[in-house]
């Protein structure tokens, strides 16, 4: 295989991944963003996996694995019967409208490749472009986080959020597979309290948008 050739799977799936979260932002239903977030995982899978085998890194074969189990099946599904169960599957509340919050997507974009393809001049060619998709991820998992009123959706852009920071540690040769391992189980202890958090929520104020939530403030039992 021709180093070109490497190079091109390498930007199209990174590139894929900044173009499905901007379908995350596009989404204006829950089960829709969440079948999109596991189509986000997917293709951070598919990364993670080419990136092991370019780079000849058996342990990334490991982090993918774990993308695609947790985060494409296991996470969304979860996610799935939680708000079924909450009774909340119905559209997100937005910040900002669709429109304003694309065009801002769209800002991050290019500032995220006009910094990162920067700074890396002397950096290796797989992994330059690679930090620059990296750190759209990341931003647009940012944006969707302050522009979302659902406390479910903002989860959603957390862990969008860190799969740009996984992209970005395996096209920059990665992390050590003990840290990537204990940063995926560190997810999924979090994942766990977050939706007794949000049962509990439910249960308190019988919603979960957190707009709502302020004129609850310094409300006492």
């Amino acid at each position: 295989m021709t180093d070109r050739l490497a190079l091109d799977v390498a930007h199209m799936l990174a590139g894929g991944l900044v173009l499905v979260s901007f379908m995350m932002l596009y989404q204006d239903r829950l089960s829709a963003l969440l079948n999109i977030f596991a189509l986000h995982a997917l293709v951070l899978a598919a990364s993670v996996g080419w990136q092991a085998y370019v780079q000849e890194a058996p342990h990334l074969f490991v982090t993918a694995g774990i993308a695609f189990a947790f985060k494409a099946v296991a996470i969304p599904f979860a996610l799935h019967r939680m708000i079924r169960r909450l009774g909340i599957h119905r559209e997100v509340e937005t910040v900002i409208g669709i429109g304003p919050t694309m065009l801002a997507g769209m800002g991050l974009v290019a500032l995220s490749i006009a910094v990162m393809l920067q700074v890396t001049q002397g950096a290796d060619p797989l992994a330059r472009e690679d930090l620059a998709f990296a750190l759209a991820v990341v931003l647009l998992g940012m944006l969707m986080m302050v522009t979302r009123r659902n406390a479910v959706s903002q989860i959603v852009g957390f862990m969008s959020l860190e799969n740009g920071l996984v992209l970005a540690a395996t096209g920059a040769r990665g992390m050590p597979l003990v840290v990537e391992i204990s940063v995926a189980f560190s997810i999924l202890i979090a994942f766990i309290v977050i939706g007794i958090f949000l049962f509990r929520i439910r249960e308190r104020f019988d919603t979960v948008d957190v707009h709502a939530l302020d004129s609850h403030r310094g409300e006492r039992q």
